[in-house]
């Protein structure tokens, strides 16, 4: 029989219908889980011998806990992610405030309700998902948002006095019985608001405005909170900080691997960019790089850290500056080029905190200087290594390509080049082929092109070519043309 079907306290009984808290549901409903081989925790990944099994040691231990970790750490969707260990159903009385448990009531409401009914009393069936609150602390909140206050209103409804305690509103706390709760960037919390959680989380009652109210709530906590935070906006009281249960530390992706498996997750791309748009393997790994590239910059603010959303949005703008040229150039597909990087440079520059010297220098132009340290660091994976100090007369992989500049006029490569010309323009560097062929001879038709024009990227990167901004591209010359024609 379905438990949901039961509509009275008295069904409820006669069924043996046992309740539990809601930290032995989530602690049963794992064990359910790792001895079945089920995933405790979907789309979370690189955490798998790190975070998780914390998690899940603390959720074993019926901890309340703290996800501590810089932003885009997914410290919020393993909160949200905690719900698929509840019950998928649990057992309310019809009417209650705070989702009172018809077999152990704790509001007056659902005592004096129960007591007036017996078993005949109603009861309602709540979803696991309704069963997740959430609040984002800001210095704002006071005690009665998130414990509660006395009402007047209700108070001249009811014609009760100001000494009657059904005329409390309730506030999200106490809502949230037998509910994950979740409070994000609890630093942020005013201290004396962190105090009122004190009584919640170790003896699990509350107190409004006085009245001697005894509520057992029944609650999972789950705090977040950024480390930059206990200096720079507030701190978490040492207090509140020894009453919950286990603290986790969070981390960023720790390999390219699986920093494109997440961005590939998570980014949001129209059907018609899927479809159109191939971008090359090479392509991801330069996203991923240039995240890993920001997280060690001397520009950027280490200790505020480098959101994964960054690569996100990134790759967002990717596809949509290699759409917007297939769109111009009425084309039916198109792939991504080393040059559609220029239009990762907003998505960089909204989520980085720069140092001093990185102000000076200007968010575009550490933009910029990011795509180039990831072309710089990758370059050696694909071609032979270029030495900042190499010997005169030593011959080079690269001699020929820079004698091809040499002897030119200059190579311009214009940013919205219909492909066959654009595969044409780079077809003429003939040197730029032979390279190919020695060193990525496996190279597939579809990211060739993108590799031609990542080389000749990393020779600029090693000086023996030089690049400038045009206002359709880029123009590729030889070192010393350039630096004659300077002079």
């Amino acid at each position: 029989m379905e438990f949901t079907q039961l509509t009275t306290l008295g069904e409820l009984k006669q069924v043996g219908y046992k309740s539990k808290s809601i930290k032995n549901e989530l602690r049963d409903n794992l064990i359910h889980k790792l001895k079945n081989d089920e995933t405790s925790f979907e789309g979370i990944h690189g955490y798998e011998n790190s975070v998780i099994p914390e998690l899940q040691r603390a959720i074993l231990s019926k901890h309340n806990i703290n996800l501590l970790g810089l932003r885009g750490q997914a410290k919020t969707r393993i909160a949200r992610q905690m719900v698929s260990l509840l019950d998928e159903y649990i057992p309310v009385v019809e009417g209650s405030e705070i989702n009172d448990d018809p077999l152990n009531p704790i509001s007056r409401y659902a005592i004096e309700l129960i007591g007036e009914l017996g078993d005949t009393t109603p009861i309602n069936w709540l979803h696991r998902d309704d069963r997740f609150a959430e609040k984002l602390a800001t210095p704002d909140v006071t005690v009665a948002d998130i414990i509660g206050d006395v009402d007047p209103i209700k108070a001249a409804n009811l014609k009760l006095s100001y000494a009657d305690d059904r005329v409390i509103h309730y506030g999200m706390i106490p809502r949230a019985n037998r509910c994950i709760f979740v409070i994000n960037e609890l630093p942020d919390l005013q201290a004396r608001i962190q105090v009122a959680l004190f009584n919640i989380l170790q003896e699990g009652d509350v107190q409004i405005r006085g009245f001697k109210l005894r509520l057992n709530l029944d609650m999972q906590f789950v705090f977040t909170a950024n480390p930059e935070d206990y200096t720079n906006r507030g701190s978490i009281i040492t207090p509140l900080k020894d009453r919950i249960g286990s603290q986790i530390l969070t981390h960023y992706p720790e390999s390219i691997e699986i920093a494109k498996t997440i961005t590939q997750q998570e980014a949001k791309s129209d059907s018609r960019q899927s479809e159109g748009v191939h971008v090359p393997e090479l392509a991801k790994d330069l996203l991923e790089q240039i995240g890993f590239e920001a997280r060690k910059s001397e520009y950027v603010d280490i200790k505020s850290g480098v959101s994964t959303r960054m690569s996100i949005t990134a790759y967002e703008n990717l596809l949509s500056a290699a759409e917007l040229r297939m769109l111009v150039n009425r084309e039916l597909k198109t792939s991504v080029r080393l040059s559609d990087f220029m239009s990762i440079i907003p998505a960089i520059n909204g989520k980085i905190e720069l140092v001093y010297e990185g102000e000076q220098e200007g968010a575009a132009s550490v933009a910029m200087i990011l795509i180039q340290e990831a072309i710089t660091s990758l370059f050696p994976a694909y071609f032979p290594k270029i030495e900042k100090l190499e010997r005169q007369n030593e011959p080079s992989p690269y001699d020929e390509i820079m004698k091809w500049f040499y002897d030119g006029q200059g190579f311009e490569l214009p940013n919205h080049m219909e492909t066959d010309a654009y595969e044409q323009q780079l077809d003429m560097i003939l040197p730029l082929n032979k390279l190919l062929q020695e060193f990525q001879p496996d190279i597939s038709k579809e990211d060739l092109y993108f590799l031609k024009e990542f080389l000749l990227w990393g020779l600029v990167e090693f000086k023996k070519l030089s690049k400038q901004k045009l206002d359709k591209g880029f123009e590729f010359r030889d070192v010393l043309g350039s630096y004659i024609r300077g002079i």
